[in-house]
């Protein structure tokens, strides 16, 4: 008994190194452990493919020929479908239409950056202020739309309201394509608001409270904090949603489908994309526009994440 307790603890005090090595596993559960993480993503990846990958090509394809989307036959045009594109006046105007709702986004941002940074302090009734900001994310696009068709036809609401206050107009504010672009794209940043504003929101609530006390004590003020607390700590959500306005903005099409129908130089590069393929029956020229859509979101995002690298930031 004795022996076998000195035994022990000469092998428990014995160095590591001259301990027997456990076994290794039997090459069943190494091959095992290997494939059952593919298993599991194994459904998921068909579905990717079928559903994402699969069309993809099929689109990059169609859009090198005259396909009519009926015809089982397709003659291939090479460039031809991007050059025209690119220079026919009535399909380039896409872009700058393009621009109205960029620069309603830069707004949108501004505006549910500023929101979201005040809300997040002691405020009276902040959480009226909160549903107020985010109930329009709520409804539906094409409900939205239909909403501000009568907003702003003539003798509508707005009219309405601006005669309140003496103010008389005849101006058709869907019947120019300023002023049609303009209201659209307030439109747009009066939906969208809310869910940035809640993205925002929720970064700068994750941020240690005791950064704001200690910056108190050195005696910064708002700014000061905004500045080198707020917008270190919420650059990664920030620049998510950059991206996610930027590529939203060059794809607009409820709204503007259901006030204008694309009418009065409003046509966004979605609503040209669906009258090629489903009106005009030019699914190749389509092609050609929705793969020329995927190029610039994807060129956007990469200059974008060039610009501002997503590094990680440590506040405390």
């Amino acid at each position: 008994m004795a022996h076998t307790t000195e035994r022990a603890i000469s092998e428990a005090a014995a160095p590591a190194s001259e301990r027997a090595a456990p076994a290794p596993a039997p090459r069943r559960a190494r091959v095992w452990r290997t494939v059952t993480p593919w298993l599991f993503l194994l459904a998921p990846l068909a579905l990717l493919i079928t559903f994402t990958y699969a069309p993809i090509a099929n689109m990059v394809a169609y859009s090198f020929t005259d396909w009519d989307g009926v015809s089982p036959e397709l003659h291939y045009t090479g460039t031809g479908n991007y050059t025209e594109i690119f220079t026919r006046e009535d399909l380039f105007q896409v872009f700058f239409v393009s621009g109205y709702y960029l620069a309603a986004s830069a707004l949108q941002i501004v505006a549910a950056l500023y929101f979201a940074t005040v809300l997040s302090f002691d405020l009276r009734l902040r959480n009226f202020f909160k549903g107020v900001l985010f109930f329009p994310s709520l409804v539906n696009g094409v409900a939205i739309g239909f909403v501000f068709l009568y907003f702003f036809q003539d003798g509508g609401t707005l009219d309405t309201v601006l005669g309140l206050f003496g103010y008389h107009t005849d101006h058709a504010w869907l019947g120019t394509p300023f002023s049609a672009n303009t209201s659209l794209a307030g439109v747009s940043v009066w939906r969208h608001l809310g869910m940035n504003f809640v993205l925002f929101l929720g970064a700068i609530q994750s941020i240690p409270g005791e950064l704001y006390e200690a910056s108190e004590l050195d005696g910064a003020n708002r700014w000061h904090q905004f500045r080198h607390i707020i917008l270190p700590g919420i650059k990664p959500v920030l620049t998510l949603t950059v991206i996610l306005s930027v590529s939203g903005s060059l794809s607009a099409f409820e709204i503007p489908y259901i006030m204008t129908g694309g009418a009065t130089g409003t046509e966004t590069f979605v609503i040209q994309t669906v009258k090629l393929a489903f009106q005009f029956n030019k699914t190749g020229l389509a092609s050609a526009a929705a793969v020329v859509l995927l190029l610039i979101i994807l060129a956007v995002t990469w200059v974008q994440r060039r610009l501002v690298p997503d590094e990680r930031v440590d506040l405390v």
